[in-house]
């Protein structure tokens, strides 16, 4: 007699991937060990800490919401709708649940058995792929589509515009315990004893031929199968998974979940006919997991001091050279780099303000320049403004004392953790940069429509800014006035576009680079004012002339002015990879030297990388005519 009720479940399920991906006999099977929950409003089914449960979860009607708990408060990360899968932490990870689960409404939820499921994970390449692109991107939505959606409850969304992408390298043994078929059971658990290890691989020739883990030794001597004197190949598991080196963390969980082993040999070319290189546990799992960008984010929300603070930027630092030696594209690492500055800024907001007291009226903190573009992998120096809300004139001077005094703190916590001082003194605890938000219109509309006039120069990056604390109403009204001031406002982009070409020129007229000519960093190509530092300029005054507003960072920005001005699109997309590039060479430099990455000793690059890095300042010729031409330079030449 056929089941209706799991007929049912199957005719919901196959409109949504993995599902999709399984065949009819597949899906009846599933369907028939699914679990009907039925979950009245502001039910839990799993919270912050709860051990795993057995099974994942599809919601079949309702609202499941996920959140966190942040700064003390409820923070929602996603809402799961009909068709939505959460809850698979247990197919990745051994510790608890690091989210909670909580019905928005009347809903009901399908509970699918984790290892009913597993076989039809480890055998069907599009499933795989599916969980794969979710545990790799963090998209609720993977590659988007199709209808349906996989909730990562591994690595968690930083905030409602940007996830976090989770491409995380992976640390592992690389001197692994090995012996050969022919040793002494007894003797290799002595020696795992020693080596507080557990595992051994069990090598020929260096080769990789079996492994014995403490399972082995539960399973076959504990019980009494084998004899301690037995030879350690009669109860190795054969054949070892092998995998290459330089393997992320998302991979080696899906190894560990299709092959349902708790070790992975790491040999030369991921085969076992290639050397022994190392061995990944699942305890190396764990403690990548502890490493990843959302706990950092998590570990920085509830660090108590700048030493801990200062801990976590570094371990930032180490994801950053782990993730560039990876190879991972660097808009990804720019945009982990970029939150995780971010959460470190907030905390030492967070920590001042503790120490202050509440402040007396609303507040922004707006980090600017390459902060505020969230283009800062290495230690720069920190630049930021304060824009207070308008208060009454007498409360003036005590408001604005109590924000210089937090601001002042605030900097000098950043400047422990190991962000410096801006030396042309940039900060929210300069008084200058310390004001209404009246005032700040005021400035901007200075600086704007008496450019040159009123002040020397405009300082560009006050126009690069993200707010890092505080009211969002007030870095929107200060972006509607500074649009506001930029309609039809020539002078002001003559002004910005004469000054974005007054960077010194980075080839000479023979194609050779322009070198330094004396201090310290003669003979070093000034990577940063001769090529970084045009392009970025070029980004900005050509985004605020075409009304673009919310994106900041360079590379995006000539990505959307490639879609909003398609004549250019060529040049702004070259323009953008060129900037990749030329961030890449920088960030290479600095990591290399411990330095801002800022002077590069072309002696130093090979040939094939002297050439790139000579092709990547080929694009700012064709921004300089655009600019002359969209904004009338004529008398550039």
């Amino acid at each position: 007699m056929k089941n209706s009720i799991a007929e049912r479940i199957a005719d919901f399920l196959i409109v949504y991937p993995p599902f999709s991906d399984l065949s009819h006999d597949e899906l009846a099977e599933v369907a028939s060990n699914i679990k009907v929950l039925n979950l009245e409003k502001n039910k839990t089914l799993f919270q912050i800490n709860d051990l795993l449960h057995d099974s994942f979860y599809v919601v079949a009607s309702g609202v499941i919401n996920l959140s966190v708990i942040s700064d003390a408060e409820e923070t929602l990360l996603n809402k799961c709708v009909p068709g939505d899968i959460l809850g698979l932490r247990p197919f990745f990870a051994k510790n608890n649940y690091l989210m909670t689960a909580k019905a928005r409404e009347e809903s009901v939820v399908y509970a699918i058995p984790i290892d009913s499921f597993r076989p039809f994970v480890a055998n069907n390449a599009n499933v795989l792929d599916f969980l794969l692109q979710s545990f790799a991107n963090t998209s609720t939505n993977p590659a988007e589509r199709s209808k349906g959606k996989l909730l990562n409850d591994s690595v968690r969304q930083i905030d409602n515009q940007s996830e976090i992408q989770y491409f995380q390298s992976l640390d592992y043994n690389k001197k692994p315990l090995t012996s050969s078929p022919q040793a002494i059971v007894q003797n290799v658990a002595q020696i795992m004893t020693d080596n507080l290890s557990g595992c051994v691989i069990i090598q020929e020739n260096n080769l990789p031929v079996g492994i014995v883990t403490d399972t082995d030794l539960r399973s076959k001597i504990a019980t009494g199968r084998f004899y301690i004197t037995a030879l350690v190949g009669n109860i190795m598991s054969s054949p070892v998974v092998t995998v290459p080196e330089n393997l992320s963390l998302a991979e080696a969980q899906l190894f560990m979940l299709r092959h349902n082993v708790t070790h992975l040999c790491v040999t030369v070319d991921g085969s076992d006919k290639t050397e022994i290189k190392g061995v990944i546990s699942q305890q190396d799992i764990i403690a990548a997991q502890a490493n990843n960008p959302g706990i950092l984010i998590k570990e920085i929300k509830r660090a108590q001091n700048p030493d801990e603070l200062k801990r976590l930027r570094e371990k930032l630092a180490e994801f950053i050279r782990t993730s560039f030696d990876k190879k991972i594209p660097l808009s990804h690492i720019n945009n982990i780099a970029g939150e995780v500055n971010m959460a470190i800024i907030k905390r030492a907001i967070d920590l001042s303000i503790l120490e202050f007291g509440s402040p007396p009226a609303r507040f922004a903190w707006l980090s600017i320049g390459s902060q505020g573009r969230k283009e800062q992998l290495l230690l720069t120096d920190q630049d930021s403004i304060l824009v207070f809300e308008d208060v009454a004139p007498d409360k003036y001077r005590d408001v604005k004392d109590y924000f210089l005094k937090l601001a002042k703190k605030v900097v000098g916590i950043l400047e422990n953790v190991g962000y410096p001082y801006c030396p042309y003194g940039h900060m929210a605890s300069n008084q200058v940069w310390c004001k209404s938000l009246t005032d700040w219109k005021n400035q901007y509309s200075n600086w704007m429509n008496t450019p040159g006039e009123k002040t020397d120069e405009i300082c560009s990056i006050f126009f690069d800014y993200e707010i890092a604390f505080g009211e969002t109403q007030l870095e929107e009204a200060l972006t509607e006035q500074i649009f506001k001031n930029a309609e039809k406002n020539k002078k002001f982009f003559a002004f910005l576009g004469t000054d974005s070409l007054k960077k010194p020129a980075p080839l000479s007229f023979f194609k050779q680079f322009i070198l330094e000519e004396e201090g310290d960093q003669k003979d070093k190509f000034d990577i940063k004012i001769r090529a970084i530092m045009p392009l970025v300029d070029a980004a900005r005054v050509l985004v605020i002339s075409h009304n673009i507003r919310g994106i900041n960072n360079t590379f995006l920005r000539f990505k959307q002015l490639a879609i909003t001005e398609p004549k250019y699109s060529e040049a702004y997309l070259n323009a953008a990879e060129a900037f990749l590039t030329l961030s890449k060479f920088r960030t290479q430099e600095g990591i290399k030297n411990g330095t801002t990455g800022q002077y590069i000793n072309l002696e130093e690059l090979s040939k094939s990388d002297r050439e790139k890095l000579k092709n990547a300042l080929l694009p700012m010729k064709d921004l300089e005519e655009i600019i002359k031409n969209k904004f009338q330079l004529t008398y550039f030449t």
